[in-house]
Formats: C-alpha cells, sequence, structure tokens
C-alpha cells in the first residue's frame, strides 16, 4: 500500500516551523498546496499500478517542488 511522503523529515524542520513560514509567504503557501497535490497524484498513481515510467514522471515533479519549497526555507 503507498504511503504519504513524509516532506516535514525530508526539510528537517517541525510542521510547525514550515506552516508558520507558510503563513507569511503566499509563494511558499502555494509550493506546499502544489506538493500536497503531486504527492496525491503520486500515491494514486502507485494505487491504480501505473506504469513505472508514469509514477516516476510524477516523482520527479514532486522532487521538484520540494527543492522549490527547501531553498524557500533555506
Amino acid at each position: 500500500m503507498p504511503v504519504k511522503h513524509d516532506l516535514y523529515q525530508d526539510l528537517g524542520l517541525s510542521k510547525e516551523v514550515v506552516h508558520e513560514r507558510r503563513a507569511g509567504d503566499k509563494r511558499l503557501d502555494s509550493l506546499l498546496t502544489q506538493y500536497d497535490d503531486a504527492d496525491k497524484e503520486v500515491l494514486k498513481a502507485e494505487s491504480a499500478s501505473a506504469s513505472d515510467e508514469d509514477v516516476e514522471k510524477l516523482k520527479k515533479k514532486r522532487l521538484l517542488i520540494k527543492d522549490d519549497i527547501a531553498a524557500k526555507l533555506a
């Protein structure tokens, strides 16, 4: 069964810290929303037994968004 990716662990920040920063930064808020949507797409594709290629494309998309989030939080 697919498992939701733990963004906060990857960032090395608590959920509370990220959400405090999110409240004051519209771009960060948008990126986090995009990340949640991309993560849901990955989970859906994995649950639907999508092709490995399709799942990899979705994971790469999610990773690019995560990189933008990490840069915003740096």
